[in-house]
């Protein structure tokens, strides 16, 4: 066996057991006893000292000191693994094995404190994980940018300085189309009581409809929705509110465009670092594209509200264009996940701002509150109600994920690059999504991001499908001209 072969198939056990650690963080938030949070920890901990033994076993560098590349896929895996070492080696096992246990609590304790609106219940455990993170960063930063080195978990390649630059200017297009819609009358919402196991039904029938296999999947409900797995075993959750079926329909929508990105990846590159979403950002673009470009267009709302009729029998909208501008009706509202299009980014870039000053040291945990809420205020005009739909409302810093929120805008940046691509790509797109068809789409992103996994570099991915390099104006002038039409601007 030579070496790049050797290197595979541990690479491979490493993958499994990563899996099955995926699984377990699964189980955690769907179905697990509440009981059972300390056991798990641990059991978490220990999985990790056996991953991180893995991925920083002398083997693997020695395996990669004599590996030859026979191809791209080849070159590829390579490049994946020596940065997985390279990064796992900076990292010391005791620090790794903590931080897994930290956050696997924190997790728990986190959903409690937001279900009782006791931010001071679950600080005290966010200043722990935000220590351990910090130490975590300043390891594999040796010397550089804290914030940048936890960057590359999620976006290889980003810097905070470049993405501040982007968000900057994305910014300053988002405010001056929200100031001309907000001067406008809002179409009317969507009321009423809508019976939650009927939105579960209905979501699952989504989900297929936009491609997700039920085979190698599954549909659950958690606190803050999301996709877990790769391969054969992708699963996803959502959440429902007995008021706004909304929330579940387009959370359910949104974690699909994730699973459909793990289930899409060539099988030929299964348990392998190609066989993986090559980043957060790309992840996100799909996830958005899936949710908003495609689930929230004119075509295929007309669809879905023919579906909640079935489900639901009479709602008050009985007309399509009124369902399409309740379904994007635009309202400075407090909820990250229930955020329309226009204001989306706004709450990314506020978080971005916010973790930055964390990691940096110039924001303590125990203002974290008070900074939000008077951000909020600033960017939003609206006073933060209570802790649940302020501060508390996303998991991502309870579970040590620093970094992870600026690739939500960046995947919209993405996003809508793509759909640009799509719509000169794809004609007669909108005919499908009228009838619930969203296969030509799906099929046109299968083909040109997703079944590539982790081949190339994230913003070669959106490069290659698009014909040109990735930047904001897409989605810009996708935003202006929907809810220019819309509102009438």
């Amino acid at each position: 066996m030579n070496a790049y072969d050797a290197l595979m198939d541990f690479t491979r056990e490493t993958q499994a057991l990563a899996q099955v650690a995926g699984r377990l963080a699964w189980d955690q938030e769907t179905v697990m006893p509440r009981g059972a949070a300390p056991q798990r920890a641990g059991e978490m901990a220990a999985m990790e000292a056996v991953l991180h033994a893995r991925r920083t076993d002398p083997r693997v560098g020695d395996w990669l000191e004599a590996a030859e590349a026979g191809d791209d896929v080849a070159a590829a895996n390579l490049r994946l693994i020596r940065r997985s070492y390279e990064r796992a080696g900076k990292v010391p096992v005791r620090l790794a094995s903590e931080i897994a246990r930290v956050t696997s609590m924190a997790q728990g304790i986190w959903a409690e404190a937001r279900a009782a609106d006791a931010v001071d219940a679950f600080l005290p455990t966010l200043d722990e994980v935000l220590r351990l993170k910090r130490e975590e960063g300043a390891a594999l930063a040796a010397g550089g940018d804290v914030y940048d080195a936890m960057l590359q978990d999620y976006e290889p390649g980003a810097t905070g300085e470049a993405l501040a630059a982007l968000f900057g200017r994305l910014r300053a297009g988002l405010v001056g189309l929200r100031e001309k819609v907000l001067e406008k009358e809002p179409p009317a919402p969507l009321t009423g009581s809508f019976d939650e196991g009927a939105q579960m039904r209905l979501s699952r029938q989504i989900a297929k409809a936009f491609g997700y296999d039920m085979t190698h999947g599954r549909v659950d409900k958690a606190v803050h929705p999301f996709s877990s797995g790769s391969g054969l075993d992708v699963r996803i959750t959502t959440r429902t509110n007995p008021t706004d079926p909304f929330n579940c329909i387009y959370s359910t929508i949104h974690e699909v465009g994730h699973a459909a990105y793990e289930q899409n990846v060539d099988t030929a590159h299964l348990l392998t670092p190609v066989g993986e979403g090559v980043s957060m950002g790309v992840h996100e673009s799909q996830s958005r594209i899936y949710e908003n470009q495609l689930g929230r267009s004119r075509a295929f709302t007309g669809w879905l509200m023919g579906q909640m009729q079935e489900v639901f029998g009479d709602f008050g909208i009985s007309d399509a264009d009124a369902f399409y501008a309740a379904v994007n009706r635009v309202q400075p509202g407090l909820v990250r996940t229930e955020a329309d299009e226009v204001h989306y980014n706004l709450h990314i870039l506020m978080r971005f701002d916010l973790e930055r000053a964390l990691i940096a040291g110039d924001l303590a945990v125990g203002d974290l509150e008070a900074a939000w809420n008077d951000r909020f205020a600033a960017d939003f005009g609206v006073a933060v109600d209570k802790p649940a739909n302020g501060v508390l409302q996303d998991v991502h810093w309870s579970v040590g994920l620093f970094g992870y929120f600026p690739t939500y805008t960046l995947g919209n940046v993405y996003a809508g690059c793509l759909y640009r691509a799509m719509r000169d790509a794809v004609p007669g797109l909108d005919v499908g999504l009228a009838v619930g068809d969203t296969t030509p789409a799906t099929d046109w992103l299968r083909d040109k991001v997703q079944r590539h996994g982790g081949l190339f570099e994230p913003r070669a991915v959106i490069a290659r499908a698009c014909g040109v390099e990735p930047d904001e104006q897409p989605l810009l002038d996708y935003l202006t001209e929907k809810f220019g039409g819309l509102y009438g601007l």
